[in-house]
C-alpha cells in the first residue's frame, strides 16, 4: 500500500458529463491505498482461505426480479460482447450480454478461464464480493473522495491523471479502447480486454492503472453532486455520497435496487463513446451487478 498524505483538492469536473458537477473544494485525512487493483491471484487467496461465493456463482430469486422469466434465473454476469458493425450507442444491450456461467475465474463464458490472468486485475465481483474481500484483508473500500484524489496523484484541475492530453509523446497511460466502439478496437495500447496490472507507468503518487483496465468500487452511494448541499462556511471533510434511499436507478422502479459509484474508466472506454478515462468520471452501479470491467482496491483509514 502507499501511505497518501491527505489534504484539500478541487474535486469533479464542469467540463464533461453532467454527473461530475460542480467542481468543488473537498479534504480528506491521510489514508494508505492499494498500489494497484486486487488481482485474481490475491482474490483467489482470499476464495482458498474464506470458502466465498461470488454473486456471479448464485442464482438470482424470483422474489427479487418481479417478472424475470425462470430460465434467466441462473448464476450468470454480463460479458462485454463486439458488435459486427456500427451500432446505436444508445443501448448498452447492443455489446452487454448476460452469460450464464461467466464469473471472475471465467471471464468470458464457462469455456473461459484466468488462466496465466494471475496479475489481471479481478473481474465479475459485484459489491458485496469487494467488499468481503476488503474486510478479510483489513481493510475498507475508498469513499469516491479518496479515490479521486489518489487517482490525480497531485496534479491539480488537469484533465487526466498523467497531464492534459489524453496520448501524450510518451505513449499510452492507459488501457482503454481505440477505434471505433463497440465493433473495432485497433489495440493500440495492446490489449483488448483487462492487461496485467502494472503495465502503464505510475501516477504522481506511485498507483497503478487509476485509470483504464477496470472501473473501480467505491463505498459511496450514487447520487448527483448538483444535489448535495453547499457550505459557504467551510470545506467539506471526507465527504460521503448520497443516502442508500436516494441512490436507486429511476429506470427500473420495479426493481429497487441501489446503485455505488465506480471511479477510473475501464478498457471499454473510448473517446467516441465513453470518456470516462479521468479522475473526475464516475458512473452508477447497481449493487447486484458484477461485469467484465469491474474490479476494485482497498484503503486502510483511521478515521
Amino acid at each position: 500500500m502507499i501511505e497518501l498524505p491527505g489534504g484539500r483538492f478541487s474535486m469533479g469536473s464542469d467540463d464533461h458529463y453532467k454527473e461530475e458537477r460542480p467542481v468543488r473544494t473537498v479534504e480528506v485525512d491521510p489514508f494508505r491505498i492499494d498500489r494497484q487493483m486486487v488481482t485474481n491471484r490475491q482474490f483467489a487467496d482470499f476464495v482458498k482461505a474464506t470458502g466465498h461465493v461470488t454473486l456471479a456463482e448464485v442464482a438470482p430469486k424470483a422474489e427479487d426480479y418481479p417478472g424475470a422469466q425462470p430460465e434467466m434465473l441462473k448464476p450468470a454476469s454480463l460479458v462485454f460482447t463486439p458488435t459486427p458493425g456500427p451500432v446505436p450507442l444508445d443501448n448498452a444491450y447492443n455489446w452487454w450480454s448476460w452469460v450464464f456461467g461467466a464469473d471472475w475465474r471465467h471471464p468470458t463464458g464457462p469455456d473461459s478461464s484466468i488462466e496465466g490472468m494471475d496479475d489481471h486485475p479481478v473481474v465479475h465481483v459485484a459489491f458485496q464480493d469487494a467488499a468481503a474481500y476488503a474486510a478479510w484483508a483489513g481493510k475498507a473500500l475508498p469513499t469516491e473522495a479518496e479515490w479521486e484524489y489518489a487517482a490525480r496523484g497531485g496534479l491539480e484541475g488537469l484533465e487526466f491523471a498523467w497531464g492534459t492530453e489524453l496520448v501524450p509523446e510518451s505513449g499510452h497511460q492507459a488501457n482503454i479502447w481505440q477505434g471505433h466502439f463497440p465493433y473495432e478496437n485497433t489495440e493500440e495500447d495492446g490489449y483488448t480486454r483487462t492487461s496485467p496490472v502494472g503495465t502503464y507507468p505510475a501516477n504522481g503518487f506511485g498507483l497503478l492503472d487509476m485509470i483504464g483496465n477496470a472501473w473501480e468500487w467505491t463505498e459511496d452511494w450514487y447520487g448527483t453532486h448538483e444535489s448535495e448541499p453547499q457550505k459557504k462556511c467551510c470545506v467539506p471533510k471526507n465527504p460521503r455520497g448520497a443516502k442508500m434511499e436516494d441512490s436507486f436507478d429511476l429506470r427500473t422502479p420495479e426493481i429497487r435496487i441501489p446503485q455505488k459509484v465506480l471511479k477510473g474508466g475501464s478498457h471499454l472506454c473510448a473517446p467516441s463513446y465513453c470518456r470516462r478515462y479521468r479522475p473526475a468520471a464516475r458512473h452508477a452501479q447497481p449493487i447486484d451487478s458484477s461485469t467484465s470491467h469491474i474490479g476494485f482496491r482497498c484503503v486502510v483509514r483511521e478515521w
